[in-house]
């Protein structure tokens, strides 16, 4: 049976209620998409037998293949097996292995087992069992007859010459999920689907969602195989290319020449990278030279060390940072002076400047990023308003001095100033962010991450010549 269509159904009160964020649903709907199965609707339901029931009926109404996140525990609530089974018209029975593995897990931890543990175990006759090797809930997939569900009913995106629907069972918690997903129930989907999906992802930064519409709109009209979609993030826009076809070698070639179409127009000037973070651009860029970098900051208080670390391998590139919350450690661990807080204050290029320069000095780095701003709520002026960022990048003479070289930046963000100081090249962006506190500071350090790997590509650049 080839599967054309899924739902995602997620059971659990504490999603509706709003106690925890729906991450199965993005992970599960990213997995589809891979194996070339469309998916057009999504729903998540409390814990209730009877509401239950009525969503099951209805989205097995109308798609191949759906998917059940929650309600497999051993507790009283939890029903989505049975209330399966019910509608499949087959009982339940236990699972041997199952049951033998929950035991096992149970006396492994030294711990006690309750009787209502067992209920785990329980399927509906019929299933394929899916083990569960992070937890103690397995997971199942059951094909049931489309005859059950057939609601009369002509939904467009129903594939109607399918005879069967298959429902699958997953544990809510994502770990346990994922893991089984990954193991099992991609490789039993793969085998059920007769094309695949391949996404790539273009990055931009310092360019609206908009703006980069306006310019490919054309391109995104004309292109059905593959398609091509902006989405927007904070201070960022993601093109997901997308591609259809029988092997992945095809659709690699499909996504390739989107994207050599699309980097051949003005969006390319805000482009980054293809699958990745400004933060992971900035080690791999790093890495690539060679280069060493560092940050000093202040209204962000390490939030862009804190993204730079988070990558995997950046202890080749990052020794350290500077967090100078006050006045008296910007002048005590970044050699700020005096004059310059007392003449411009800590929110100005010239602070932005020496923190950058200080902390180079300190850690001995090739090119540092510093950030100093006003996050709000209060602190702000007329003359400098709540959400003012001076962000300063510092580098050796020579491996980065263009002031004409274009800088990634926020789309309120410019560079106000450029210049030399004691053999190191240092440029200042002003950016005006809006909102909350927490976006300002997201805003600020995506903005000292852009500015990073602008230098770091300048100094490759230079590099090269």
């Amino acid at each position: 049976m080839i599967i054309k269509s899924a739902e995602i159904l997620c059971v659990g009160t504490e999603i509706l209620i709003g106690d925890i964020v729906n991450t199965n649903a993005a992970y599960i709907s990213a997995q589809l998409s891979e194996l070339g199965i469309s998916q057009y609707y999504q729903s998540a339901i409390g814990d209730n037998s009877e509401r239950l029931e009525h969503c099951i009926k209805q989205a097995l109404s109308r798609c191949d293949l759906l998917i059940i996140t929650g309600g497999l525990g051993p507790t009283y609530d939890d029903l989505t097996k049975e209330t399966v089974a019910k509608l499949a018209g087959v009982r339940m029975v236990t699972h041997k292995p199952s049951l033998e593995r929950i035991k096992s897990f149970f006396e492994s931890r030294n711990l006690t087992m309750t009787g209502n543990n067992a209920k785990q175990a329980m399927m509906p006759v019929g299933a394929t069992v899916f083990e569960n090797s992070c937890g103690t809930a397995p997971g199942m997939a059951l094909e049931i007859s489309a005859s059950r569900f057939d609601d009369g009913s002509e939904d467009i995106y129903h594939a109607a010459e399918s005879s069967v629907r298959t429902i699958i069972l997953l544990p809510g918690p994502p770990h346990e999920m994922k893991a089984m997903f990954e193991d099992q129930v991609k490789p039993y989907l793969a085998t059920r689907s007769d094309e695949i999906l391949l996404s790539k992802n273009i990055m931009l930064f310092g360019i609206s969602e908009s703006a980069a519409e306006y310019v490919l709109s054309d391109m995104m009209l004309m292109s059905s195989n593959p398609t091509i979609a902006p989405y927007c993030g904070d201070g960022e826009v993601r093109l997901r290319v997308t591609a259809r076809a029988k092997t992945p070698e095809v659709c690699e070639k499909k996504c390739a020449k989107a994207i050599e179409q699309i980097l051949h127009t003005s969006v390319s000037d805000y482009f980054y990278g293809i699958n990745t973070s400004l933060e992971k651009a900035v080690v791999t860029e790093a890495c690539k030279l060679g280069l060493h970098v560092t940050t000093a900051e202040s209204c962000t208080g390490g939030l862009t060390a804190g993204a730079i670390t988070a990558v995997p391998g950046s202890s080749a590139v990052f020794d350290g940072g500077v967090v100078t919350y006050s006045n008296d450690m910007k002048k005590k661990l970044l050699g700020v002076r005096d004059e310059t807080l007392r003449d411009f204050g800590a929110v100005s290029p010239e602070t932005a400047g020496e923190m950058a320069l200080g902390a180079l000095e300190l850690t001995g780095a090739d090119i540092s990023v510093s950030v100093t701003g006003i996050a709000g709520p209060g602190g702000g002026s007329e003359e400098k308003p709540v959400g003012l960022v001076y962000i300063a990048v510092a580098s050796k003479a020579g491996l980065t001095n263009h002031p004409s070289h274009p800088v990634l930046c926020h789309p309120s963000a410019s560079v106000c100033s450029h210049f030399t100081s004691d053999n190191t090249d240092i440029t200042v962006l002003r950016c005006q962010f809006s909102d909350s506190r927490e976006r300002v500071r997201t805003l600020s350090v995506k903005s000292a991450l852009a500015a990073l790997l602008s230098a770091l590509r300048l100094a490759g650049t230079r590099k090269k010549h």
